[in-house]
C-alpha cells in the first residue's frame, strides 16, 4: 500500500506524464511537463527508487555542491502536484522522469498505485516522435487511446499500432488493463532537426492538452521561443539548397494531404481554439475568465501509438 502523507485531498485529479528517452524526440514531451511544474510551482511529493528501475551506466547520477557539501542526484521519476485555479479548480499530478532501463511492468504498477491512491480520473501521457513533417507548418499532434468509448467521447483516435513500443505505450496498456482511462498525445518532430530543444513541439503538446482537459495553461515565453526556433531553422535550411528543396517537398505533401480538412467545420473548430487561448469568447459572447495559478521514427514507433 502506498501511503501519501502531506498530500491534500485532490480535486478531479488528472495524471500527466512524460519520460525522457525513446518517446521524447526533441525533448518536447518532458519539457512540456517541466513547463507545467514551473508555471504552476509544482511540489514533488514522491520519487520512485532509482535502484529498482535504472541502469546507472546508461543514465548516470550527477554530483553537485550544496553549501559546500557534495551531493548526488540519482536519475529517477518524480511526482508532483499542482492546482489549476479558475471557475472549476482541478489538480494535476505531474510525472516526469526517464524511461526505465528495467522492470517496466513493476514501474507501471507503481505509478498506477499512486494514481489509485490519489483518485486519478484520467492518465494523459505525452510523447514526441520523429516524422516527415516540415518545420514551417503547425506541429501535428495526435491523441490516441485503447478505449473505444473514450475515443468517441473525447474525439480521439483508437490506436491500431503494431510494432516496437516504449514506456508510453506500455504505461497506456497498463492503465487499460487496470481500468484507468488513458490517453497519449504525440507530437511529430521534423527528423531533419531532431536535436533538443524544440519549443514549437512543446507548445503544440500544451495546446492539445488545453483542449483535451478544457483548461488554460500559462505559456510564458514559450510562444516567442517557438517563433525564434522556427526562424533559426529557416536560416539553417536556407543555407543548404538540398535541405531547402526537401523542406519544400514536405510542405507540398503536407498541404495536399490537409486539403480535405479545410472545411468550414474544421476552420470554425480551430477558430474556437484560437479564441479560448486568448481569453475571449466567440463573437457576441462574454470574455472567458482566465485560469489562475502559478526520439523514434514515425514509421517504426508507437506514434501515435500507445
Amino acid at each position: 500500500m502506498i501511503e501519501l502523507e502531506g498530500v491534500p485531498e485532490l480535486i478531479d485529479p488528472v495524471m500527466v506524464a512524460a519520460f525522457e528517452g525513446w518517446n521524447d524526440a526533441g525533448d518536447a514531451a518532458s519539457t512540456a511537463v517541466a513547463h507545467l511544474e514551473r508555471e504552476w510551482k509544482g511540489e514533488v511529493f514522491a520519487a520512485l527508487d532509482a535502484e529498482d528501475y535504472y541502469d546507472f551506466q546508461v543514465n548516470r547520477p550527477t554530483v553537485f555542491m550544496d553549501g559546500g557539501v557534495r551531493k548526488i542526484t540519482w536519475p529517477t521519476t518524480r511526482l508532483s502536484v499542482v492546482r489549476v485555479g479558475g471557475d472549476k479548480p482541478r489538480d494535476l499530478v505531474l510525472v516526469r522522469g526517464i524511461e526505465p532501463s528495467m522492470r517496466w511492468r513493476s514501474f507501471c504498477n507503481e505509478l498506477l498505485g499512486f494514481a489509485h491512491e490519489l483518485g486519478v480520473e484520467l492518465v494523459v501521457v505525452l510523447g514526441a516522435l520523429l516524422g516527415d513533417t516540415p518545420h514551417t507548418r503547425p506541429v501535428p499532434v495526435s491523441g490516441v487511446t485503447s478505449d473505444p468509448d473514450l475515443a468517441r467521447r473525447m474525439d480521439l483516435e483508437e490506436t491500431k499500432y503494431e510494432g516496437p513500443t516504449g514506456i508510453v505505450g506500455v504505461l497506456q496498456e497498463a492503465c487499460t488493463h487496470a481500468g484507468v482511462p488513458a490517453v497519449s498525445l504525440w507530437a511529430a518532430v521534423p527528423h531533419y532537426v531532431s536535436q533538443p530543444p524544440n519549443p514549437k513541439a512543446t507548445l503544440a503538446l500544451l495546446n492539445r492538452l488545453e483542449d483535451l482537459l478544457d483548461l488554460r495553461i500559462p505559456l510564458g515565453e514559450l510562444p516567442e521561443d517557438a517563433r525564434a526556433w522556427q526562424v533559426g531553422v529557416d536560416q539553417l535550411a536556407a543555407e543548404d539548397s538540398e535541405v531547402a528543396e526537401y523542406v519544400q517537398t514536405l510542405e507540398e505533401a503536407r498541404d495536399t494531404a490537409e486539403l480535405p480538412e479545410a472545411s468550414g467545420e474544421a476552420i470554425a473548430r480551430e477558430f474556437e481554439r484560437y479564441l479560448r487561448r486568448r481569453d475571449v469568447g466567440p463573437p457576441g459572447g462574454k470574455p472567458r475568465p482566465p485560469a489562475s495559478g502559478g526520439g523514434p521514427k514515425e514509421d517504426d514507433e508507437d506514434g501515435p501509438e500507445a
